[in-house]
This record gives structure tokens, sequence and C-alpha cells, in this order.
């Protein structure tokens, strides 16, 4: 099956999701995550319609964004992945949003380095919802003060959080963390926070994260396929 036909599945899924949580399918946005699959992956894509693609890896990213400059006008790039301090500059300079912010440190490095007259970054801060110790993210209890401090910086603009949860198998148990998350979120925008951004997600559990009101899914296997290779 081609790219453009998982990509129709894949928007099927979601207004199906949308409908079973009477929402509008328009209000939950598609990233096409692209890592580990070649430059061409993405052609394809944008040519089914897609405009806006995920990458975890600096340098893999800014490869592709490099391969396919006649198309950056057209494209959203998003950064995906943990960020490093050592990383910060490039992902500044090239990238529209950054999802996975978890620490002020990089949030200033990326505010200092977005090259001026460029749009603000829209970043979002990563939660660690689930409380694994081998993911990235600020605990929740921490987010709305990294929030807060997030949102003043120059240069960006804090849309809102996102998470990676832990696997689960069930509906039921895959919505819980996705509903920590939104509540948090609402307790921030409650707080005085503009945010308009639940980003959570993904080819497993994309239903459940509909029904607990993602406005953006992060999904990679069920367009590309299994990734065989590794970074």
């Amino acid at each position: 099956m081609s790219i453009a036909h998982h990509l129709e599945e894949v928007r099927q899924r979601i207004a199906q999701a949308a409908h079973d949580a009477s929402r509008d399918a328009s209000s939950v946005a598609l990233l096409a995550v692209t890592k580990t699959f070649p430059a061409a992956d993405v052609r394809a894509a944008f040519e089914a319609g897609q405009r806006a693609f995920g990458e975890n890896y600096v340098q893999e990213g800014t490869g592709k964004i490099a391969e396919l400059a006649d198309l950056r006008r057209d494209i959203e790039w998003h950064f995906i992945g943990p960020l490093q301090s050592n990383k910060t500059r490039v992902v500044a300079e090239q990238f529209d949003w950054v999802h996975s912010i978890d620490r002020l440190k990089i949030a200033e490095r990326l505010s200092a380095q977005r090259p001026e007259g460029s749009a603000a970054l829209n970043v979002c801060i990563q939660v660690n919802v689930s409380g694994e110790a081998s993911k990235s993210g600020v605990e929740p209890h921490e987010a709305a003060a990294l929030a807060h401090a997030v949102a003043a910086l120059p240069g960006l603009r804090l849309r809102g959080l996102m998470a990676i949860p832990e696997a689960a198998e069930t509906l039921d148990a895959q919505r819980r963390p996705l509903a920590r998350l939104r509540e948090l979120m609402a307790a921030l925008r409650a707080d005085g926070l503009t945010l308009d951004t639940l980003s959570m997600g993904m080819s497993a559990d994309l239903e459940a994260a509909v029904l607990e009101g993602a406005t953006l899914v992060r999904i990679g296997t069920a367009i590309f396929g299994r990734r065989t290779t590794s970074h």
C-alpha cells in the first residue's frame, strides 16, 4: 500500500474518533513522524496533501530539511525528540515547532538563539504523565512553574503540552494518562496561560488521544510502516 493510502486511512481513523468524541475532525491536526524514513517518503506524503512533519533527531531532521529545501515554504517542521543543550541552535534556526521542552535551560537557549526577524518558535512542554524513569518530561507537579517561565521568554510561543505515555493495551488504560495531560492543560489555562495544543496520541493510541481532547496526533508507523533501521 502507498503512503498516500495509509495517510487516508489515518485521516479516516481521526475522523471516526472525532465523531465518537462529538468533535469536529478539523480540530485534530495530523503530524507525520518521519524519523528513520527517507526524504523521498516525506515528499510522497507531501504530494498526498500532508504538510506537518515531525523529527526526533537533530542531524537527521536538518538533513531532510536541506534535502527538501524546495518545499520549505509549505512544510511545517516539528522537532519532537529529546533536545540537548548543544543542539538547540540549529533547532531554533531551522524548525517551526519544538514539542519536547522539559527544562527551562533548553527553552532559554531556544529563545536566545531564535533568529531575529523569524516568527516565534512554537513550543510545547513535555510532561511525564506515566512517571517512567526512562521517559523525558517534567513531572506533572512541576509543569505549571515551567510553563509560566517559558511563556515569558521572547522569541517563543508556548502552545501547550506534549506527552508520550506508557504503552497500554485497552482503550480505558490508554485514556487515563492522556486524561491527566488534558486536566493539567485545563488547569494551566485557568491560571491565565493561553494554550491551544495537546500533542498526544500515536499510531497505537490515536483513538484514545482524540477522545481525551488531543489537538495534534503524532503518527509514524501507521503512515510509513514499521521502522527497520535505528538511529
